[in-house]
């Protein structure tokens, strides 16, 4: 008997081996998608290839048509899943990022100090010289490049409004030791002026817009220095950051830097990177008030979304968990109440966009 029991015990532990072999072909993880540097091709996906729910399309088409949006991009690994153009903006229109556009200059400060040009923990006046507020000298200097980029600078937010002409640069309280949002981070981009020997628009057109295939260019509007882009434009920064400012196998903008400016860079405003929103904190500041907020930032958004949010509701949001990147232009989605950055707008948008794959 014993010898019959032997190839019976031999044949199974064969198939409990066999059982436990890796399939040979496991199904490849899809890679991240990067458009070509030059024309117009843009590998797409559809809602029915991601499982999405295709009856949630329309009410958010109509969500944002009736909230007087232009443009609108869903990004998925890279590849477009929605792309829609409203009240006559297209693919090649043009239109303003508003303050979603200072995450450019938090990324070109970075770039810039993994060039060797600056250190964002030098302060301000080391590059543009003594005299640019009218604080007390001693006070001036405590400004860091890492306050502009934080909005800890001290300088007074409210009463001299977005004017960053020395006279109106005055003093509230030390560096570091107050959250305010302010127009003041622009001087980032004069001090990366100064410390690259170039203009400003030189060094971005250079080192970031190129790079990645964006268009646009820098305009003046009420008073500030803002981006001026095509939708899809917006879109490839979204993407370079999702991708944590690698263009496909080229470093753009350093990972160490990245994972600084994407997450809180100070203890006031947990909701705060270096000129970037944070959702899923467990507090916030908004713009023109000192008062804490307790919850994220959008409760109806995933937790790990950090965004750009702009004045009239310029939009981009990049959410790693779901490896998607959404895009928003236009005009202010509600003109009763208008606001410099988050809105209502934003929840109730992500309620119709996480209705697509929830």
């Amino acid at each position: 008997m014993a010898r019959k029991v032997y190839p019976l015990l031999i044949a199974l532990f064969c198939i409990s081996c066999a059982s436990e072999t890796p399939d040979p072909t496991p199904t490849p993880t899809e890679n991240i998608y990067f458009p070509p540097i030059t024309g117009t091709v843009w590998e797409t996906k559809t809602i029915s290839s991601l499982g999405w729910n295709q009856a949630a399309v329309q009410p958010l088409l109509d969500y944002l048509e009736l909230k007087n949006s232009k443009g609108f991009i869903i990004l998925v690994n890279g590849r477009i899943v929605m792309e829609n153009y409203f009240n006559g903006h297209t693919q090649e229109t043009g239109w303003y990022w508003a303050s979603a556009g200072k995450t450019l200059t938090a990324t070109l400060t970075g770039i810039a100090q993994q060039e060797g040009l600056l250190n964002i923990n030098n302060k301000v006046s080391d590059y543009i010289g003594t005299g640019w507020t009218s604080m007390p000298l001693a006070k001036e200097n405590l400004i860091t490049n890492k306050h502009l980029l934080s909005m800890t600078s001290g300088i007074e937010d409210i009463a001299n409004g977005d004017d960053v002409t020395p006279a109106k640069l005055t003093y509230k309280a030390d560096a570091g030791s107050r959250w305010a949002y302010h127009n003041v981070y622009v001087k980032l981009q004069d001090v990366i002026a100064q410390a690259s020997g170039q203009t400003w628009s030189s060094y971005f057109n250079t080192k970031l817009r190129d790079k990645i295939g964006m268009s646009g260019t820098w305009i003046q509007l009420d008073n500030n220095n803002v981006y001026w882009s095509t939708t899809r434009s917006m879109a490839r920064f979204g993407l370079l950051m999702y991708n944590k400012g690698k263009w496909d196998n080229t470093v753009i903008l350093n990972e160490n830097y990245f994972n600084e400016a994407t997450n809180t860079s100070q203890s006031i405003n947990l909701g705060y990177g270096y000129l970037w929103w944070l959702n899923g904190k467990s507090s916030y500041h908004l713009p023109q008030t000192q008062l804490q907020f307790n919850g994220s930032l959008i409760s109806t958004a995933p937790n790990d979304m950090f965004m750009a949010l702009g004045k009239n509701d310029q939009k981009i949001y990049v959410i790693p968990s779901k490896k998607m990147v959404v895009i928003r232009m236009g005009d202010v989605a509600n003109p009763e109440n208008p606001t410099f950055a988050l809105s209502g707008f934003d929840a109730e948008l992500w309620t119709k966009i996480s209705a697509l794959y929830q």
